[in-house]
């Protein structure tokens, strides 16, 4: 019986033992392969002092070495924890910190824009890295296939049990640093079995990873492909043409995405509407509601393939999806409940809300987390009782996921979006803390005031708008028109909106820069002295992209393109 995550890969070995499980441009491993280079990298783990209940960071771009990874520390029944490649050394070293990680796997060529994250990392001890590393990091690294070459010595002695902690995933809040989202083993395999349900993915299938591992739903493709025993493709692109071209060459079947990923496949120059994809069985898209634009052409392009739209949260994983059958009637729909989870849309009073009457989204079901690493507090906030228990559950009654999204159901129950309970903003697919990014515009030694809104966009979802008060020695130069607002950054020797940008830019991966930053004199304020956040998202939304400039430069097919979270 499959109970922790890498027993679906050994079952998987056992019954298509020659079918390909992972591609990565020339590298194509089966399933017998696999399994082989996991099982002795964890024995090489566990050589290094890899324990029960430990752990293990990852930093890796998408690809094999990844993958195996996540399932050689679960094999070494470890907890691993997956971090975005794009993350910068600060980001990292909070990752490290803050649930105690003491051995990280990398890339060779992260070792020297990591070497002073040790100096930082109390509990920081080892490296692995996949090739030759900076001989001046600290401490020396471990070789990644030496320990691949360790061979286990009789079965390994497992003790964990499904609800031991598998996984940490990195989300951002509304407030403060990121926080790890701690998954047990029943979590995960609970999660790939839900979507292979209402997806029917099955041994045949092969799918593409376009998303990344450190996201729920770019590592439940790759936990349901290995439980099914489909193959998992990965793709490395710059243009949307480059994707298209992946699909028809390997076959591929289903592939999920977020907005800003279809965005670019929608586009004419993608060739996706002159390809033919007679393979590609379905579609999904997570991470923020497709823009109606998008879906229609990217429906007219692919008239054979479903499109199932999905929604979800990481402290409770997939929560709804929208049956193909659906779509024409109700596209703007979130779906309805994944089988085998509960639903419940809650008001103030916690009482069960009628249909079209807007509550919280609240997420009953097996793949609920076990909360957020060392934060009992916001643990309890989230994860709470059930509002209307069902009998025989007891006094307290099983824990529901209260998600911060008010949504509403009609009157079939189909649920639909209506905005966050807090100020979070959801741009290309991420979770981004508003105060994360003020943090780091901060840093930049520019700002004495900040403060950070989302807006909505078509192409991200929301863009992320920076509002600055320069200190006081560079703002006295600075010029308002006759409406009180601040004119375009000029020279003068004062730092100009590219100039805080860019070096914002180095603080934090690119998903993360404002789409647009203003200088103003001053910033709006409540009557009890707060920054009026509500004011300048209202004032945000209602903006033109005319206005002050600055960011990153929006996404085409003519350009490299970083869409996914």
């Amino acid at each position: 019986m499959d109970f922790l995550l890498h027993h679906t890969l050994r079952t998987s070995a056992e019954r298509f033992p020659q079918s390909e499980a992972l591609v990565d441009g020339d590298t194509r491993l089966t399933f017998a392969q696999l399994t082989t280079r996991v099982e002795r990298l964890a024995a090489g783990l566990q050589q290094v002092g890899v324990e029960r209940g430990e752990r293990v960071g990852v930093l890796l771009e998408p690809g094999v070495q990844l993958a195996e990874s996540l399932y050689a520390i679960s094999a070494a029944q470890a907890v691993f924890v997956p971090m975005h490649h794009s993350l910068k050394p600060e980001q990292v070293a909070h990752v490290i910190n803050d649930c105690g990680i003491r051995l990280l796997i990398t890339a060779a060529e992260r070792t020297h824009e990591l070497i002073d994250v040790p100096a930082t990392c109390p509990t920081f001890e080892q490296t692995v890295v996949s090739a030759a590393a900076d001989a001046a990091a600290e401490p020396s690294p471990l070789d990644y296939e030496t320990l691949i070459a360790t061979e286990r010595i009789g079965p390994p002695a497992e003790v964990a049990i499904g609800r031991d902690l598998c996984a940490i995933l990195y989300t951002s809040g509304s407030t403060g640093k990121p926080k790890g989202v701690m998954l047990s083993h029943d979590n995960m395999l609970a999660g790939a079995g839900i979507v292979s349900d209402y997806l029917g993915i099955h041994g045949g299938d092969r799918l593409l990873a376009a998303l990344p591992f450190s996201f729920d739903a770019g590592l439940n493709q790759l936990t349901t492909a290995v439980q099914q025993g489909a193959a998992l493709v990965f793709v490395r692109f710059r243009f949307a043409r480059d994707i298209v071209s992946v699909l028809a060459k390997e076959r591929i079947t289903g592939l999920g995405g977020v907005p800003p990923l279809w965005n670019l496949l929608a586009q004419r120059n993608s060739g996706l509407a002159k390809t033919d994809l007679p393979h590609l069985r379905y579609i999904t898209n997570t991470g923020g509601a497709m823009p109606q634009k998008t879906l229609a052409a990217l429906r007219a392009a692919l008239p054979g393939t479903d499109v199932v739209l999905m929604y979800g949260l990481t402290e409770a994983f997939r929560s709804t999806y929208l049956p193909p059958a659906e779509l024409d009637r109700r596209p703007t729909s979130m779906g309805r409940a994944i089988p085998n989870t509960e639903i419940l849309v809650v008001n103030e009073a916690g009482d069960i809300c009628q249909p079209g009457e807007p509550g919280e989204l609240v997420h009953h079901g097996p793949t609920v987390s076990l909360g957020y690493w060392g934060q009992p507090e916001l643990t309890q906030k989230v994860l709470r009782p059930h509002p209307s228990p069902p009998p025989g559950s007891g006094d307290a009654g099983p824990r529901v996921c209260y998600s911060g999204d008010i949504v509403r159901t009609d009157e079939d129950g189909f649920l639909y979006f209506l905005g966050r309970r807090d100020n979070l903003i959801k741009s290309s697919g991420f979770r981004v803390s508003p105060s994360e990014v003020e943090d780091a515009l901060f840093q930049t030694g520019f700002v004495q005031a900040a403060a950070v809104v989302g807006a909505a966009d078509e192409m991200l979802g929301q863009k992320i708008i920076a509002y600055v008060v320069l200190k006081e020695a560079d703002q006295a130069t600075d010029q308002t028109t006759a409406t009180g607002r601040p004119t375009a950054a000029t020279a003068n020797g004062r730092p100009t909106e590219a100039d805080i940008l860019t070096a914002t830019a180095t603080r934090l991966p690119r998903h993360m820069v404002p789409s647009r930053l203003e200088i103003r004199p001053a910033l709006p304020r409540t009557s009890s002295g707060k920054t009026n956040y509500a004011l300048l998202r209202e004032e945000a939304g209602g903006r033109c992209e005319s206005g002050a400039s600055a960011a990153r430069p929006r996404q085409t097919d003519t350009q490299p393109a970083e869409v996914t979270p």
